[in-house]
């Protein structure tokens, strides 16, 4: 791999960090290996807004190299909502562009006095004064910097006013509205004064065998694009099967509360293809193209709403207009917010609204009613300002239901707020949001997949019932360590590419000869690193719950009266990750096994 630029913000000074070689290959890239790199940084002291927090942008061996959907890349480091490991994985076209300006990653450190943009043409580092840029948005950020560089082509990655504001699920957005969305890390990025990091490359990307490479990404991209789950998402976006999840019973509604509410088809990927769809958007080198580009009547094209936007805006507020939850989407990511944390913030705020448990005396006379749209728009607008109520909002659920004594109705996990699969759907989601190291992460293993038919027997996955219990324990560990070779490479996981072809490209652009047994380790071996890092922030077996409200049963739809069984499939699980049921630290054998056991547990 080619080195890290380390950027030291208090002191304007950079310097070449070279990646062990070991790291590399035990590792892989991207979330894993930046895991390994941070470890002994992230201690418990550690306050994630101060200048000696770190940021690490980091590509994978695969980003940039025109396979099968890897053009991602990742950020990492503490959270500030969580105050655990910070992981988010984005798409788009700018992580291949860093690595053609010579560097696999930036590994930010220090605090600027005043707002800076980093600039990387080519291998050269700029730090430049940014106080013009300091209150625009994500998107107007793109345009002035590629002006000011003059060349159309630059990428830029940056944050927006919530992350100048401090929100705790501001993310960082690059290529208008690709993001690192979820557990904060603009707020990291912003408390650094860092607004935006500009980058032009113009190097290759190394591969260790580029011509066998060559071929073997020309046939998996070919068998990608005719792969029937590709097609789905092609035509219809993430949101291909709404319908079908809701049938299930794995939509939430109203917060979470209601299995079925009328008019929810109009949140669908066919039902934008039908009314607002004009157009697609791909990124870096992918063939399938799940960005939806859509025009709202005003003869303007622009991002089309993702599955978790059109539920988070919509149903989860008792919406279905999928105008309006495109709308939201736009402006949280112009803004710089988490949709999935904004949304669920307020979900939490309409629900206690209904119970009368907050009043128009709180909220600065809004009424939140299921399907008060416009409240809706007033309070995002609020929440990235932090005025009004809308500053109540702004830290997020597990806080906003601490101020009124209800903490135990906020549906999170670990204070990250959860993704609209409700497990009583599916229940591999249960285990996989109670474990996950970042919170209540569906992208640690969409496991929801599993659960309707897409396993992959080469992995020693099996299928199981939607509604089993403790016997899919140890299938949902093993697809959350496939997901992490996913994470680490950087693999979309919308890309269904069969095992065999991902070890024959990690392989030829490595110099490598891994079997599929020592990459579904490297997998195992990433998510315990992650796993000891929250032990030494803090976490235990404690954390490893689910929200109250999800284990109560749904009184209508697809999973109507279905209540988890949550303890049992959590014994299960420790079982099959050899982890302590006391403490949730993974054993010393374990340790061992994974070439772990040298990291001591704080």
């Amino acid at each position: 791999m080619q080195p890290i630029l380390k950027v030291n913000l208090s002191t304007g000074t950079f310097e070449d960090y070279i990646i062990r070689a070991e790291w590399q290959r035990d590792y892989l890239g991207a979330a894993s290996l930046a895991a390994r790199i941070l470890y002994d940084d992230l201690t418990i002291e550690l306050d994630p807004l101060s200048s000696e927090s770190p940021l690490l942008i980091l590509t994978g061996p695969l980003t940039g190299t025109f396979g099968p959907a890897t053009g991602r890349f990742i950020v990492a480091g503490k959270s500030p909502a969580t105050r655990l490991w910070a992981e988010s994985n984005v798409g788009g076209i700018w992580g291949a562009e860093l690595r053609k300006t010579g560097y696999d990653g930036v590994w930010i450190t220090g605090k600027s006095n005043s707002p800076l943009y980093l600039s990387l043409n080519g291998s050269k580092p700029e730090l430049r004064a940014a106080d013009h840029l300091w209150g625009q948005d994500t998107y107007q950020i793109q345009e002035t910097i590629k002006e000011e560089a003059g060349l159309k082509s630059t990428k830029v990655l940056g944050i927006g006013i919530a992350g100048e504001n401090q929100i705790p699920f501001a993310g960082i957005f690059c290529d208008h509205g690709r993001a690192a969305g979820r557990t904060g890390l603009g707020t990291v990025m912003g408390a650094k004064n860092l607004k935006a990091i500009a980058v032009r490359g113009n190097g290759g990307i190394p591969l260790a065998k580029p011509d066998v490479y060559k071929n073997l990404r020309i046939a998996a991209n070919r068998a990608l694009k005719e792969d029937p789950l590709s097609s789905v998402m092609s035509d219809l976006g993430s949101a291909g099967a709404a319908e079908y999840l809701d049938y299930l019973g794995e939509m939430p509604k109203k917060y979470f509360s209601v299995g079925a509410l009328e008019g929810t088809e109009k949140l669908s990927g066919s039902s934008v293809a039908e009314t607002i769809l004009v157009g697609k958007k791909a990124c870096h080198g992918c063939v399938i193209a799940c960005g939806r580009v859509v025009d709202l009547g005003d003869s303007e094209k622009r991002k089309g709403p993702e599955y978790e936007t059109l539920l988070g805006f919509g149903a989860n507020l008792g919406i279905t207009d999928a105008i309006f939850t495109t709308r939201m989407g736009e402006l949280c990511d112009r803004y710089g917010m988490d949709v999935i944390s904004a949304s669920g913030t307020l979900g939490l705020a309409y629900s206690l609204f209904e119970q009368d448990i907050i009043s128009t005396d709180d909220t600065g006379g809004l009424a939140l009613n299921w399907g008060n749209a416009e409240a809706a728009e007033i309070l995002v607008h609020k929440m990235a300002h932090r005025k009004g109520f809308g500053a109540l909002l702004a830290e997020g659920s597990l806080s906003f239901a601490h101020r009124f004594g209800v903490e135990e109705q906020a549906v999170q996990v670990n204070g990250l707020e959860l993704a609209y699969h409700d497990p009583r759907g599916a229940s591999g989601m249960a285990l996989v949001y109670a474990t996950s190291p970042r919170g209540a992460c569906h992208n640690q293993s969409d496991y929801f997949l599993a659960e309707i038919g897409q396993v992959d027997d080469t992995l020693g996955l099996e299928y199981f019932d939607r509604h089993a219990g403790a016997e899919k324990a140890a299938n949902v560990a093993r697809h959350q360590d496939w997901r992490t070779v996913g994470n680490a490479l950087v693999l979309c996981h919308f890309a269904n590419v069969p095992p065999e072809t991902v070890l024959d490209l990690v392989n030829a652009a490595c110099g490598l000869e891994l079997s599929l047994d020592d990459l579904m380790r490297s997998g195992e071996r990433g998510w315990n690193l992650k796993r000891l890092i929250n032990l030494n922030l803090g976490l235990s077996a404690a954390n490893d719950r689910l929200p109250e409200p999800l284990l109560e049963p749904l009184p209508d739809g697809g999973a109507e009266g279905y209540i988890i069984p949550f303890d049992e499939m959590l014994s299960a699980y420790y079982t099959a990750r050899s982890w302590n049921a006391e403490t949730g630290a993974p054993t010393h054998e374990k340790l061992k096994e994974l070439g772990l056991v040298e990291l001591n547990i704080a």
